[in-house]
């Protein structure tokens, strides 16, 4: 039985540690627990949120509807040849699922080790790191219509995958609740390596040799070394996406900049390094109020204690147009603003 809490603090459920209530809500642990909310009165009369790890949001204010927490457990996998199927419920803490793969030995996600979240979010996201997106490991999911309760499988081809892009965020926005995600995983590596900082590690260490522990050790390192523990400062990792642009574009940009961070995606597109352009700017490390970057990687806001998501908001507003007044080029946040 679903129960329902009211004027609950959400500032545990998000990582930012902005301190908003929710006007209600509900934890859920299983697809039936889902099917019997989704039939409920309430939900059909309040405005409807889905939380995940609350990694990849930043509250602006209360939340004036319904707070749906998605707790559904479970990991379990089939093999066929070197390939194996791993199915994982959508509220399996993200990292933990890394962490099982490499412990049993399928190969394909520990470029993605530490990254906050939970598996059901992975999808809507498109979740990415070291040259390894969700999309590329992806088989398919199952979800939920919001609106019927009726269960739908998509595959990768339905999911419409993008630069930390998918279906869901886009025509199938607030549809859909997913329950479980299915990985194609292989037992033999194909150790990707291809980013320098993976490399240095590496060879810091004389690993000649990775296997895939090795680089999911080496990627949790990197990721420490960079970035807050949102249990100690409050943040949601990345703030803003690496903007892809026209190689046009780009011409003009590394004609003034030499020395801009970039990687060539295709032949007519270049993505640079966000954190790279907000550096030179002048806010790594900056303090504004309760607000700021991190010390350590300028893609990174944080919560210095007390801050307010509209505070957050503004000093995001800043960066991108101050960005765009040096670069010609205009961020976009990464995480959703509520």
């Amino acid at each position: 039985m679903t129960i329902f809490q009211q004027n609950t603090s959400l500032k545990p459920y998000n990582t930012f540690g902005i301190p908003v209530n929710a006007r209600y809500f509900a934890e859920v642990s299983s697809t039936s627990d889902l099917q019997e909310l989704l039939a409920s009165d309430l939900i059909k009369t309040q405005p409807l949120l889905i939380l995940g790890g609350g990694s990849n949001l930043l509250f602006t204010k209360d939340f004036e509807g319904l707070v749906v927490k998605v707790s559904i457990p479970g990991v379990s996998e089939t093999t066929d040849g070197d390939e194996v199927l791993v199915t994982a419920g959508a509220g399996v803490v993200w990292n933990d699922f890394v962490n099982y793969c490499v412990q049993h030995g399928y190969a394909g996600v520990e470029n993605l080790s530490l990254i906050p979240g939970t598996v059901g979010a992975s999808p809507i996201q498109n979740i990415g790191a070291y040259g390894v997106e969700l999309k590329d490991v992806f088989e398919s999911c199952v979800a939920l219509e919001l609106n019927t309760g009726i269960s739908r499988s998509f595959s990768h081809a339905d999911c419409k995958f993008g630069y930390r892009d998918s279906i869901f965020k886009n025509e199938l926005k607030g549809q859909y609740l997913i329950t479980e995600v299915r990985f194609r995983l292989n037992r033999i590596a194909k150790i990707n390596t291809q980013y320098g900082a993976i490399q240095e590690e590496l060879a810091k260490r004389g690993i000649t040799k990775p296997n895939i522990a090795d680089v999911s050790a080496v990627v949790a390192h990197i990721r420490v070394s960079k970035l807050p523990d949102p249990s100690t400062i409050g943040n949601a990792g990345s703030f803003f996406k690496n903007p892809v642009i026209a190689a046009s574009d780009f011409e003009g940009i590394h004609k003034s900049f030499p020395e801009v961070v970039h990687y060539q995606v295709s032949p007519g597109k270049v993505k640079l390094a966000a954190g790279w352009l907000i550096e030179q700017c002048g806010f790594k490390g900056m303090v504004v109020g309760q607000t700021g970057t991190w010390k350590n990687q300028a893609l990174v806001l944080v919560n210095h204690g007390q801050a307010t998501g509209q505070e957050v908001y503004s000093f995001s507003e800043n960066i991108i147009n101050t960005v765009e007044a040096k670069f010609g080029v205009r961020l976009e946040r990464e995480v959703n603003i509520l």
